[in-house]
């Protein structure tokens, strides 16, 4: 706890997997596994060097594969300075994911996709400086803290 345990990276070790295919997405609070496993470098709200504040950044190996962290649909796929390859999945009643940084992006927009299912792979696209993943979670357009969902 405190100031200074909140800077330190954190291990998570839990990946989304097909155990939440099915479920509304409003239904996961409490439940939800994050896309990959790694060390949590940058938390939601706490502005880092070259990381959003709007998300959480995990650090892991190059070329791990991101799972999607519940059904949905993918609605955007792109590049962006900050963000690199990012992919967007749209889970209904107005609840996104998006999954940046990525080295690579393996659906397409259109592509269903399930709870584990595999979307891309680990990288440091968009000037990460380190491999892993950008996690942002979104209701209504606006960005919450994906921790505050997660199963502990």
């Amino acid at each position: 706890g405190g100031v200074d345990g909140d800077r330190r990276a954190v291990q998570v070790e839990q990946e989304a997997d097909p155990s939440l295919a099915g479920l509304a997405f409003a239904s996961l609070k409490g439940k939800l596994k994050l896309p990959i496993k790694g060390e949590l470098v940058s938390r939601f709200g706490a502005a880092r060097e070259g990381f959003s504040s709007k998300g959480i950044y995990i650090r892991t190996g190059a070329g791990q594969p991101v799972r999607v962290v519940a059904d949905g649909r993918v609605v955007f796929v792109d590049w962006m300075r900050g963000l690199g390859n990012f992919m967007v999945v749209d889970h209904g009643s107005a609840y996104l994911s998006i999954y940046g940084n990525v080295e690579s992006v393996l659906k397409q927009v259109g592509d269903p996709v399930k709870s584990g299912d595999s979307v891309a792979m680990a990288g440091d696209s968009g000037g990460a400086g380190e491999s892993g993943v950008y996690f942002e979670l979104r209701h209504q357009g606006q960005p919450f803290d994906p921790m505050k969902w997660v199963k502990r």
